[in-house]
């Protein structure tokens, strides 16, 4: 869903445009971030998660009748062949914006195939798309990393690799032989606070970042980005204060969220359109596989070793900073490309 989003603003904002207006619908991201802790610090303490599932996919629901009123991609159906509805669409933007549309008429490229998984690892293409899904991957994993991290570190207090004094032993089995640690205690609501703030990062660094892409370019502005992730998570493995440990969890929200404004346009510009939501839809299946094997490490091998946990997310960082900075395509100032 938000691949699809992004790839229709990216065919509609002109060139110039691109790299100010898309880092800017990261405001709506964290906006939805904030309010879903805000009703889980008021739904889990009293009715429960259950209920906060519940409430919170009814705007998912509400969105899929929404679709209805988001117009195609005009590149899209003109390189489709079909003018018709790319007339219909421009012809509704002018009248939105009380203009009229320009003298002449599209011109309808010459049709060649539709894109193909094969295209993507095509020789003009392989090393960009590879390079492309580690860095998708990595991004998402330590994105999400993050995320889980920041509720372990909290529930566990494991800022300086000490056990919460709230451990809690739960015996398993009538003979009471099996015996884990459990650490499922309520969240306080110091720790939603904490929470809150340090999603509040998502949206600090987006001014930096907005002028790293189109000032330093794509490449450089996201590996300068993902090095400094890769610095910030083994920074929390220092004994901090509180305040220090909100100020690290804060700053990795901000570098991730950076990260993921510019992988996002930098994906959607380097394709052609034939190709572009091909590119964007592989790009997220590696998102979600580095999502997936995110908890593993934040949680399951944080148990038995913090710094070995966050030592495993700054050095996958570190790969994906030293992919970006050698892509072989730079983006910015670049046209849509129209045809493979």
């Amino acid at each position: 869903m938000a691949a699809g989003r992004l790839i229709i603003k990216t065919e509609f904002l002109p060139t110039k445009y691109r790299g100010y207006m898309l880092p800017l619908s990261q405001v709506f991201w964290l906006a939805g971030s904030l309010l879903i802790i805000g009703l889980a610090s008021v739904v889990i303490p009293t009715i429960g998660w259950r209920w906060l599932i519940r409430i919170a996919s009814i705007p998912g629901i509400i969105l899929i009748m929404a679709f209805k009123f988001i117009p195609e991609s005009a590149r899209f159906n003109v390189s489709t062949g079909n003018t018709r509805a790319a007339l219909a669409t421009l012809n509704h933007i002018a009248r939105m914006n009380r203009s009229v549309m320009p003298e002449g008429k599209l011109v309808e490229p010459v049709l060649g195939k539709r894109g193909r998984f094969a295209d993507l690892l095509d020789a003009k293409y392989l090393r960009t798309t590879l390079q492309i899904w580690v860095i998708w991957l990595g991004i998402s994993f330590a994105y999400y990393g993050v995320i889980l991290a920041s509720a372990e570190l909290l529930e566990r207090d494991l800022v300086c690799g000490s056990k919460a004094d709230s451990e809690v032993v739960v015996t398993g089995g009538d003979s009471g032989e099996s015996q884990s640690p459990c650490y499922c205690h309520m969240f306080a609501p110091s720790d939603y606070r904490t929470m809150i703030i340090s999603t509040i990062g998502e949206i600090a660094l987006n001014p930096l970042n907005i002028l790293g892409i189109n000032f330093l370019g794509r490449r450089l502005s996201l590996s300068i980005t993902m090095g400094c992730t890769a610095l910030f998570f083994l920074l929390l493995n220092t004994c901090t204060s509180s305040a220090g440990l909100i100020g690290f969890l804060f700053m990795l929200r901000a570098l991730v969220a950076a990260n993921f404004n510019t992988i996002y346009i930098y994906t959607a510009e380097v394709y052609p359109t034939a190709m572009r939501a091909l590119g964007m839809g592989t790009s997220g299946s590696l998102c979600r596989i580095g999502a997936m094997v995110a908890p593993f490490i934040s949680q399951v091998l944080m148990s038995a070793s913090v710094l070995g946990a966050l030592c495993l997310f700054s050095s996958v960082c570190v790969v994906c900073a030293i992919s970006a900075f050698t892509l072989p395509i730079e983006t910015k100032g670049r046209a849509l490309q129209q045809i493979k």
